[in-house]
């Protein structure tokens, strides 16, 4: 997940300062245990240290500018904290062109490009000789992806690796390149940067962390997970590696390993705030809303950052509580700073006004409402933002189906069976149909729908998904989806060979019929145009007969 977007997987996964040695007498040890601090994400124990250093010497400028560009590397950056720290810095040695350059990383992340030219005469004034104020310029320049210069980046830290040479060069100044090439979208030049980290780097497990989370990036998943693992396997308190393996069975939609995942990273990480902050986001991205809530809810009080009432509105917004996510949201954007507002803080304001706008009995409301709907998610999808899927989410709010479940529409010895065996193996998918058809058979549509989704997701081709999950909406009332279910099972099935189309065309028929039926009194030459196909198909198709008549045709 990169910083600038809050609910996708964080590039905080790998953009932080790493593991490394130092043999230059400008490093205390005790300045290395907060890089390591960091690297694991305990970013609580890091400003600790850093904290620590500074009243042990409090004119020890460069203590106050590892402290500050703590707050900047953290999940969500407190700009303000930052701020204050590298001021103390400048005040500690007006000179310091590591507080200097904190300053304006700052500038940078708040949105202001001016920045980008500071950074440049920072590195200027200091004449390149200090291979640290290299680094940190390149780290800057590639810590905000959304005001990033990964060109310039890679000049300066390249420059500090030559710098670095004699003395050894530490393995986060090749972790900084590499990140700086992912941004530039290089990832062959990426991985040769980590190659070069895995030769100097003392924990091998924040390099396979990297290797790992650039694999996903590319979507080659063998590759991804068998790097990860290898991170998890050198180092079993690697708390960044949980995050990456909950990244990655998030996209797989296992949401029982990443649960399992998010807990061991809870467990290895610590608990500074807005690293729990971090956690609450992935419980709700893995649609654990009750995890989410909890996490959210133990440090609450403790973050005076917005951005709680953020995750807060995206909680609510997930439990259809929409008049309560309403207002988290505007609280959100009443206290933050116009630069931390993302396109998909307007997608959730146009997804909970369709919420509003669902139950509004006020035709004037109702219509105003609706604008905002259509604006709102324009702009996230305008962006090409993937916090939410925003089409599917606005066909579950009109079908009733945010924050749904299965417990509520009843069990049976046989599915609590089959939930076991899913739990055990989340890609069992004999299971899963069968849990699928224990859930239609006692009429719990809400379980069906979710258990078929959790099949199409592991077998997307496999068309008769589609169709039974279509038959659960409609069951379900929930008329839209089923009709893009129906459609859906059709596409897929169209693209298949012939052959195929032959086996299945009565079945199509059904389909082609459904769409028509649920669209007979809103378009009714979309149901025509269905009802026709679905005759061509089956010719004596008694119930399509008998609605082409009511049709009219």
């Amino acid at each position: 997940m990169k910083k600038e977007n809050r609910m996708n997987l964080s590039k905080k996964i790998v953009v932080t300062a790493a593991v490394g040695f130092f043999t230059s007498f400008s490093f205390a040890q005790s300045v290395q245990d907060g890089i390591n601090f960091v690297d694991s994400q305990k970013y609580a124990k890091a400003k600790q240290n850093y904290t620590d250093l500074i009243n042990q010497n409090p004119k020890e400028a460069s203590n106050y500018f590892y402290l500050g560009n703590t707050y900047l590397t953290q999940f969500d950056p407190n700009f303000d904290l930052a701020q204050e720290s590298f001021n103390k810095g400048l005040a500690a040695d007006p000179k310091s062109n590591l507080n200097k350059l904190g300053l304006a990383s700052v500038k940078l992340g708040k949105g202001d490009k001016s920045a980008v030219a500071e950074i440049q005469q920072i590195v200027k004034d200091s004449r390149e000789k200090d291979a640290e104020v290299l680094f940190r310029a390149g780290e800057a320049l590639t810590l905000f992806e959304k005001n990033s210069s990964p060109d310039l980046a890679i000049g300066f830290l390249n420059k500090a690796v030559e710098r670095a040479g004699k003395a050894g060069v530490p393995a986060n100044y090749y972790y900084a390149l590499g990140d700086a090439y992912r941004i530039k979208k290089d990832p062959g030049n990426a991985m040769t940067a980590y190659d070069k980290a895995e030769a100097v780097a003392k924990n091998k497990a924040s390099v396979y962390t990297r290797k790992g989370t650039l694999w996903i990036a590319a979507q080659q998943w063998q590759q991804a997970k068998t790097n990860i693992d290898k991170a998890i396997a050198v180092d079993p308190t690697y708390a960044p590696a949980y995050k990456a393996l909950a990244g990655f069975n998030i996209k797989y939609q296992k949401n029982a390993e990443a649960t399992q995942n998010l807990i061991n990273y809870t467990k290895y990480a610590d608990e500074d705030p807005y690293t729990q902050l971090e956690i609450a986001k992935l419980y709700f991205t893995n649609e654990d809303y009750a995890n989410a809530k909890t996490t959210l809810d133990s440090v609450f009080d403790k973050v005076n950052d917005p951005i709680k009432h953020k995750l807060r509105a995206y909680i609510l917004y997930g439990e259809g509580k929409y008049a309560e996510a309403q207002q988290s949201i505007s609280t959100f954007l009443s206290q933050a700073d116009k630069s931390r507002v993302q396109a998909s803080d307007e997608g959730l304001q146009g997804l909970i006004a369709a919420g509003l706008a669902k139950d509004e009995k006020d035709a004037a409301k109702k219509a105003q409402l609706e604008a905002t709907v259509q604006q709102k998610i324009a702009i996230a999808k305008n962006a090409k933002d993937e916090t939410l899927k925003w089409d599917e989410e606005l066909a579950k709010i009109k079908g009733g189906l945010v924050g749904i479940t299965a417990d509520a529409g009843g069990t049976s010895p046989e599915i609590d069976a089959l939930k076991a065996k899913v739990a055990a193996n989340a890609q069992d998918t004999d299971a899963l149909y069968k849990l699928a058809q224990a859930y239609q058979d006692i009429k719990n549509w809400n379980g069906a729908i979710l258990t078929w989704q959790k099949m199409i997701a592991l077998l997307p081709t496999w068309e008769p998904a589609y169709y039974s999950q279509g038959y659960a909406y409609q069951q379900a009332g929930s008329q839209e989806l089923a009709s893009a279910a129906y459609q859906k099972y059709i596409d897929t099935l169209m693209a298949k060979p012939a052959a195929d189309q032959e086996a299945n065309k009565e079945t199509m028929s059904y389909a082609y019929f459904a769409i028509a039926f649920i669209a007979k009194d809103s378009d009714k030459e979309k149901a025509k145009a269905n009802i026709a196909k679905s005759l061509a198909l089956n010719p004596t198709y008694a119930d399509a007969l008998a609605l082409q008549k009511a049709l009219g045709q």
